[in-house]
């Protein structure tokens, strides 16, 4: 079972890339050993930390006929892995 579910590119985790930090949608029982040793097999990099931030799902309503529908998105985790300096991961090699 993979613990990491994929990669997130948006414009504050991008940012991150600079100083050598990348950001992971992961699994939320997934530990910080586990990711560690996937992201070092999967992108042949040396991982010097992980840090970890679980997030609850935003809560979500709307307003049908027949009243009002109330509900919540899924909760996640996700992961800020700082890589050694001069490793890169590159996310679009592939594209």
């Amino acid at each position: 079972m993979s613990t990491i579910k994929k990669p997130i590119v948006t414009e504050k985790a991008t940012a991150l890339n600079e100083k050598g930090q990348y950001a992971f949608s992961v699994e939320r029982n997934a530990n910080k050993v586990q990711i560690k040793k996937e992201i070092e097999q999967l992108y042949g990099v040396t991982v010097l930390s992980v840090n970890t931030i679980r997030t609850n799902g935003k809560l979500k309503s709307k307003f049908t006929k027949t009243g009002a529908v109330i509900g919540r998105r899924p909760h996640g985790k996700k992961a800020i892995v700082t890589v050694k300096e001069g490793d890169i991961i590159d996310f679009y090699s592939g594209i």
